[in-house]
């Protein structure tokens, strides 16, 4: 009786494993895939009436002792980019400003020591615009690069962008 259930067993697996292996599964519908979006730090061509999506570690290829930008980021002085980080009011507590400092971490202040001038951005609303600012929310600044190094209260500043538009970062 022993032998017979063996025996059984035995070829129900068989069968079991040869039903697997026959059974060949439909391919998936090819699904297109969406256009990858460049990383934030590569300037892409964009058409003229958008900014430039511009991120930290492009921003960190000014040599901040010598000014120097990096060849990439040199082709965006003067131009209209978008950049992500954090706002800083240069007044206590302001929520609604027509001037701050943008900062690549929450937490990055004029505290001392301050962040390197390649992670500070001086931000200048144009005029009769005004940024308005939520906490430690992060936010996009849109509007024209120029890299500078600025002494200031504030120490260095490696950036200025006159701010067309300031709203919520979302993720």
């Amino acid at each position: 009786m022993i032998g017979v259930t063996r025996k059984i067993l035995f070829v129900s697996a068989a069968l079991l494993v040869v039903v697997t292996l026959s059974v060949v599964p439909e391919p998936p519908e090819a699904v297109p895939k969406a256009a990858p979006e460049p990383p934030v730090d590569a300037p892409a061509v964009v058409p003229a009436d958008e900014p430039i999506k511009v991120g930290w570690h492009l921003l960190a290829s000014l040599n901040y002792r010598t000014g120097k930008p990096g060849e990439e980021l040199a082709e965006l002085d003067g131009k209209v980019v978008k950049v992500p980080g954090f706002a800083v009011p240069l007044e206590d507590w302001a929520s609604s400003v027509t001037e701050f400092l943008l900062v690549p971490y929450v937490g990055a202040c004029i505290h001392t020591p301050p962040p390197p001038p390649n992670q500070l951005i001086y931000i200048e609303m144009e005029k009769d615009k005004w940024a308005f600012l939520n906490g430690w929310n992060p936010v996009w600044v849109e509007g024209l690069l120029k890299i500078e190094m600025t002494k200031s209260v504030y120490g260095y500043v490696g950036f200025t962008i006159t701010g067309k538009r300031v709203y919520p970062y979302e993720y």
